[in-house]
C-alpha cells in the first residue's frame, strides 16, 4: 500500500512517511521499519531536508510486487513446515499429505506477485480472477 501511495503521488514525488502513513492509515513506526528495508533493497531512495522523504529508485512500472514482499521479508507462507527444521510438517521425519498443496501455492503467489508491477496497481490494471471472469460471461 505505501509504495503503490508513494508511485501514485508522481515519478519524481519525494513524500514523508508521515503523509504516506496518514493518507494509508499506517504508523510512521511501522513505515519506518518497511522503507529501510526498502531502501536497503534499493526500491526507494531518502532524501533528508526540510522537503526530504522516500522516492522510488526507479520507475513504478519497473517494481514488480514480488521485489517489495522479498524486500520487507513477507513472502507468502502457506507451509507449516520449513526446510531448515529437522521435523516435518507432521512433526516427525514424514511430510504431511497436503505438503505439495501448500508448495504449488505458494509457487502460484510468488508468480502471480512477480507478474504485477506497481505501475498496474496504481493503474487498476490487474489480472481477473475467476469469479470476475465467469460474471463478465
Amino acid at each position: 500500500m505505501a509504495v503503490a501511495d508513494l508511485a501514485a503521488q508522481g515519478e519524481s514525488a519525494c513524500e514523508s512517511l508521515s503523509a504516506i502513513g496518514a493518507r494509508q492509515g499506517i504508523s510512521v513506526t511501522f513505515l519506518e521499519q518497511l522503507f529501510g528495508k526498502l531502501r536497503r533493497a534499493g526500491l526507494v531512495d531518502s532524501e533528508r531536508g526540510a522537503q526530504g522523504g522516500y522516492k522510488l529508485s526507479r520507475t513504478a512500472s519497473s517494481i514488480s510486487l514480488d521485489s517489495i514482499i522479498h524486500a520487507v521479508d513477507a513472502a507468502p507462507k502457506a507451509h507449516g513446515c520449513t526446510p531448515e527444521a529437522k521435523i516435518a510438517c507432521t512433526g516427525r521425519s514424514d511430510r504431511c499429505l497436503t505438503h505439495d498443496l501448500w508448495g504449488a501455492l505458494e509457487s502460484h503467489i510468488e508468480g502471480f506477485l512477480a507478474s504485477i508491477t506497481v505501475q498496474d496497481v496504481v493503474d487498476g490494471r490487474l489480472p481477473l480472477v475467476a469469479t470476475e471472469l465467469e460474471a463478465a460471461e
